[in-house]
């Protein structure tokens, strides 16, 4: 692990924004009666915007402007978490029969490590090396 801060603060991130997720999650699959899938799916997009902005100026202390770029790598990985967690519930909760607020944290825990985290720290808020002179 390069940098254990920076992965210890993207996780806390990650909790606060798993948070918001479960919330909105639990208001789409009880409230609004849609689809586990499709509200993960959602509720996923509402949490990436929580992280985006406690990754960004708190976990990589990333003081750079928002760029589209930027925005436009980190919608990407966002998009892939979604789908991601779509089909992580989709397994767990619906045909594993897992309930589905606890297959969220297992899904959101897995997909973290194996895939989040290191597509925020290389693609989305990967330092610029400096060029040589």
């Amino acid at each position: 692990m390069t940098n254990k801060r920076q992965m210890i603060s993207a996780g806390l991130g990650g909790v606060a924004s798993t948070a918001a997720d479960m919330s909105v999650l639990a208001l789409l699959v009880e409230g609004a009666h849609l689809s586990v899938p499709v509200a993960a799916f959602l509720a996923s997009m509402f949490g990436a915007i929580v992280n985006f902005t406690l990754n960004k100026y708190v976990a990589f202390k990333d003081k750079t402007p928002v760029s589209a770029e930027q925005l436009g790598r980190f919608a990407g990985v966002a998009l892939a978490t979604a789908g991601l967690m779509a089909f992580g519930m989709k397994l767990v909760a619906v045909r594993m029969g897992v309930p589905y607020m606890l297959a969220k944290v297992l899904c959101a825990a897995s997909i973290f490590v194996i895939w989040t985290y290191p597509a925020q720290r290389r693609l989305v808020f990967a330092r610029l090396q400096p060029q040589p002179a």
